[in-house]
């Protein structure tokens, strides 16, 4: 007990030291670069993929185990006094004799156990192309899997970027706010100067606090605003919703937007994929309209008792199997397979026209954002200047309360439209790539 107590308060230091080191990790920087990458490597999305990827070529494994040989293993226990299933088992049990002959034992015979072990082995020799489809198929379908774990990359990556984005917009929204409520709580204190001096009146003063308040009411949304961003953020990376990060990519306005509307898009390259799988099935259905050709081989051994030794014997058989009519089920699954070809081949032109307008959507709302950012930055700076000028004239007693709270609410409105702008263009070119299908975790923006 006393050796126990002694480990205790170190016991206790090592778990305070790792979760300090766990506090610190934690409060590491974290670009967006680095965050994209850290989802791609750890979201759970990324194993959901990564696990159907790992099904798909199972599935390609089963498809050419048609190549392979089936050898089977079989064990039964029959008794009886049926006299064709006794004499023979007489015989494959290497038993029969002269005696077995006499009418009484032919017509009556004793009863008789017989433990019988097969061992069988079947080869596909030749099927006209079926199982060679049919490998082609699965392959084709493993590579489906392949694109959509690259389509889920690129969902991925866009929304770890908007929710990067969101925690740097709410967090600079929230230092607007914070400035705003300065400001108006320097104002107050001028308007009670202005006030003190015989310049204005107490209603003045009033107008001011309600302004206050109001600012005041602004800052405890953007917090709230900001705690929702970083719990979002934590959703989007895969961790817990509480986890904190110190992020290093500032929310500045992208430098442009590249990406055209082509073939990268990986849900085109699963479409046409589809196609060429469909068209694999149907080849591999026609396929039953023809013949199999196959080799089977069984070694058998009979005998009274399970431990005794008994006969054995093997046979060796070349065969064909034809189907010549299987209730018309071949040929609805060629229609089938052929259909499906054709709707992949309409939903491929249907999506490449689909990702075209989104291109052209996203680029549409980079320029328009971009603009957005030049008038938004010119209003901040007036209204800077103007709330400047009034505080002035209204120290003076040359302007009213009302136009001085007028100022700072437009100075307030146009910064915040000024970071939505910046916001929305950067989410603007994350969407032009993303539409493109080029996105990746080395993209220009994401820097």
């Amino acid at each position: 007990m006393g050796r126990i107590m002694w480990n205790v308060p170190r016991l206790i230091q090592m778990v305070s030291l790792c979760l300090a080191g766990a506090t610190a990790s934690a409060q590491d920087p974290l670009s967006l670069k680095d965050a994209v990458k850290q989802a791609l490597r750890a979201h759970p999305s990324m194993e959901v993929a990564a696990a159907r990827i790992q099904a798909a070529g199972s599935r390609v494994g089963q498809a050419r185990s048609g190549y392979l040989p089936r050898v089977q293993y079989m064990e039964t226990f029959q008794s009886g006094n049926n006299p064709v299933y006794v004499f023979g088992s007489l015989l494959t049990q290497r038993q029969f004799t002269a005696g077995n002959f006499a009418l009484d034992k032919l017509n009556s015979p004793d009863v008789l156990n017989n433990f019988q072990s097969v061992v069988s082995a079947e080869q596909l020799i030749y099927d006209f192309g079926g199982m060679k489809n049919n490998v082609k198929a699965a392959e084709l379908g493993r590579q489906m899997t392949e694109q959509e774990r690259k389509a889920l990359e690129l969902v991925l990556i866009a929304g770890v970027a908007r929710a990067y984005h969101g925690v740097t917009l709410s967090g600079q929204a929230l230092e607007v706010a914070r400035e705003a409520l300065k400001t108006a709580e320097a104002d107050q204190k001028r308007a009670e100067t202005v006030r003190d001096a015989g310049m204005a009146t107490e209603a003045d003063v009033l107008s001011v606090k309600v302004h206050v308040a109001a600012m005041r009411e602004q800052v405890i949304r953007r917090e709230a605003d900001a705690r929702i961003a970083r719990a979002a953020f934590n959703e989007a990376l895969g961790l817990p919703l509480d986890v904190e990060h110190k992020l290093t990519t500032a929310l500045a306005p992208a430098a442009g937007a590249q990406g055209e509307a082509g073939r990268a898009r990986p849900e085109l390259e699963q479409l046409r994929l589809a196609r060429q799988a469909a068209e694999a099935q149907a080849a591999a259905a026609k396929s039953a309209y023809l013949p199999q050709i196959f080799m089977k081989g069984t070694f058998e051994a009979d005998r009274r008792e399970f431990a005794r030794k008994g006969g054995a014997n093997w046979m060796l058989v070349a065969g064909l199997k034809w189907n010549l009519f299987d209730g018309y089920r071949t040929r609805e699954s060629v229609a089938e397979a052929r259909a499906m070809a054709s709707a992949a081949q309409a939903s491929e032109k249907q999506f490449a026209s689909a990702v075209n307008l989104e291109v052209r959507k996203a680029k549409s709302y980079f320029d328009a954002a971009t603009e957005r950012i030049a008038v938004t930055e010119a209003t901040v700076a007036q209204a800077d200047e103007s709330l400047r000028i009034l505080r002035n004239r209204y120290s003076n007693g040359l302007a009213t309360v009302t136009d001085l709270l007028r100022a700072q609410t437009a100075l307030l409105d146009a910064r915040t439209r000024r970071l939505a702008a910046i916001h929305d263009q950067r989410l603007a070119a994350l969407e032009v790539e993303r539409a493109a299908g080029i996105l990746n975790g080395d993209s220009d923006v994401l820097q």
